[in-house]
């Protein structure tokens, strides 16, 4: 009788201690989704975006997509078009899967509906006539010189080589990783978060007109390198020394 009592007890002991070890299932809320099926913006924000844009969307190297004049003048095609396929030959990579990167449609989506739903203010512009954020009309860098000196140079300097309050805005190495797209949108925008002022604030009560900006655009894109971060002629033979 009390080999019987015995057995049992070390039975229940068995079975508690084999109920701790073994692990339980996860429940379902703690199972980790997979990276295509993540659409809380947050977490696609964070993970995609604010590399670069800055956590809230300003305070980043690039544009920043929490200033309400840039969502102003910038559509929701334009922003999708450009997280989907990027801006070749910058820094700004691919992110649809379509185009080679890691997120579906719907996670597109859900980051365009998401920067316009949480940073946009309708009236941002109300009273401005804005420049257009694109032009197919190429600007004259020989007017965009002078456009310069009158908005640019008290900041940038007189050759835009940089200036009391800002950097050279015509260094090879920036030049070669913005596209002329991406100096209008500086230059138009700003950068509040930086204290660079829009099209609006450059000389006191006199914003630049649109033709201005694309006269910038394009002397800043006439001081691009030809063969940007090459110190020798490409047809030179490989360690031929000039």
């Amino acid at each position: 009788m009390r080999s019987l009592v015995v057995a049992a007890v070390v039975l229940l002991v068995l079975g508690g201690l084999a109920r701790k070890v073994v692990p339980s299932r996860p429940k379902m809320e703690s199972e980790v989704a997979a990276p295509d099926q993540v659409v809380d913006f947050d977490v696609l924000y964070e993970q995609n975006c604010s590399g670069c844009h800055g956590n809230s969307g300003k305070d980043g190297p690039a544009t920043p997509l929490g200033d309400p004049t840039y969502l102003a003048l910038a559509d929701d095609a334009t922003i999708r078009r450009l997280t989907a396929n990027g801006v070749p030959g910058t820094s700004m990579p691919a992110f649809a899967q379509s185009a080679g990167g890691m997120l579906t449609d719907q996670q597109i989506d859900v980051l365009v509906n998401g920067i316009r739903r949480r940073w946009a203010k309708p009236d941002a512009l109300r009273g401005f006539n804005a420049p257009p954020y694109s032009t197919e009309a190429s600007g004259d860098p020989s007017r965009g010189a002078s456009a310069y000196t009158v908005y640019c140079s008290s900041c940038h300097g007189p050759n835009g080589r940089g200036g009391p309050k800002a950097s050279s805005i015509v260094d090879g190495s920036f030049l070669a990783l913005v596209s002329d797209q991406g100096l209008r949108t500086s230059i138009i925008v700003g950068r509040p978060d930086l204290g660079f002022p829009d099209w609006r604030n450059d000389v006191g009560e006199r914003p630049m007109s649109a033709q201005d900006v694309s006269d910038v655009v394009a002397w800043l894109a006439a001081q691009r390198p030809r063969f940007p971060g090459q110190p020798y002629s490409p047809w030179s033979k490989a360690g031929e020394s000039r």
